[in-house]
């Protein structure tokens, strides 16, 4: 075995719950264990923000979305600066708002990994069977697998194994990470409990020792081999897979989600006939390098000065999930 182990999480709520109960303090210093790309908000790129703002800036527009994603500056603007701009807990809601609103086109950000975009989904083929004519979707989720191949392929990155999304698996099942097993990799799906993931994390290490490589499923009350079918099923019948933009780190093939030839009426960008524009990332930002486990949040020149909660420069900050609020809120204050 190495002297020392890296492993890497990535799913925003292992981010927050490691860092929360302080389990880094309860490891050896033989494992180091770091967070990847796993906050969607994190990973949405600037170019997908500056086309949020654009449809923020149109008359009779109201937008809903998820909090907070109304916090990432983006050009010196942020979606928390219009009053068109509505939080919703429930994306339920936004078919409401619709409904109640006939004079108004409703514009619902969508942004998440394999969890949500189910009920992405949902909401879109709900809005088809009401005959909504003022209900769109500006769509930003991603898939998790593409930027987990990445980091695999990078051999600089040094990781050894990876904490795996409990709830991206439910949705998947565990065959969605067999390419982890084909790249000479391995994982630990986990749940979100301090006990699980020290168990996920024990049960990795030894893995490492062992030099044994493939996926283990840890949340096994919860996760089965071919996750939910009907979920699955909606995801296909609603999306497309495309090539899609990650903050920090660029274009990743088949990484993005598009809606569809059937359901394109609810698609906001072809509605709205929005272009994407390349809007460069804050000078100095390292959010890209943090994703990807190459940096950790100390090592930005912003980070505690010009970025903090309050005040945020990169999507890291911003985020619940992001391993900088993470930092700043549970490690180095």
């Amino acid at each position: 075995m190495k002297n020392k182990i890296t492993i890497m999480e990535v799913c925003g709520t292992h981010t927050m719950n490691i860092a929360r109960f302080g389990l880094r303090s309860l490891l050896p210093n033989s494992v180091n264990v770091i967070s990847g790309p796993g906050c969607p908000v994190c990973v949405t790129s600037s170019s997908d923000i500056n086309n949020a703002l654009v449809l923020a800036d149109m008359d009779d527009v109201i937008i809903t979305t998820f909090g907070d994603m109304i916090r990432i500056p983006c050009d010196g603007r942020m979606l928390m600066d219009y009053k068109n701009v509505k939080v919703l807990y429930d994306p339920l809601d936004s078919i409401e708002l619709a409904k109640n609103s006939p004079d108004k086109e409703i514009v619902f950000l969508g942004v998440g990994f394999e969890t949500t975009t189910p009920i992405v989904a949902s909401i879109i083929i709900r809005a088809k069977e009401l005959g909504l004519d003022n209900f769109t979707v500006l769509c930003m989720n991603k898939v998790v697998s593409p930027a987990l191949e990445l980091i695999l392929n990078d051999k600089q990155n040094n990781i050894d194994g990876f904490i795996l999304p409990g709830h991206v698996a439910a949705i998947t099942g565990t065959c969605y990470f067999d390419f982890i097993t084909g790249l000479s990799g391995r994982g630990v799906i986990s749940g979100f409990d301090p006990k699980g993931i020290m168990d996920s994390i024990e049960k990795l290490s030894l893995m490492i020792t062992r030099k044994e490589f493939g996926v283990v499923n840890n949340y096994e009350g919860i996760v089965k081999s071919n996750g939910n079918e009907k979920a699955k099923k909606i995801v296909k019948e609603v999306f497309d897979i495309v090539d899609s933009d990650w903050r920090g780190i660029g274009v990743l093939k088949k990484s993005g989600l598009k809606i569809s030839e059937k359901y394109s009426r609810f698609d906001a960008k072809e509605r709205f006939s929005i272009k994407d524009r390349n809007i460069k990332d804050p000078h100095s930002c390292l959010c890209g390098e943090v994703l990807l486990g190459k940096k950790i949040p100390t090592d930005c020149m912003l980070y505690g000065k010009q970025c903090v909660p309050s005040s945020p420069v990169g999507p890291c900050m911003v985020s619940s999930e992001g391993t900088c609020s993470a930092y700043y809120k549970y490690i180095s204050n």
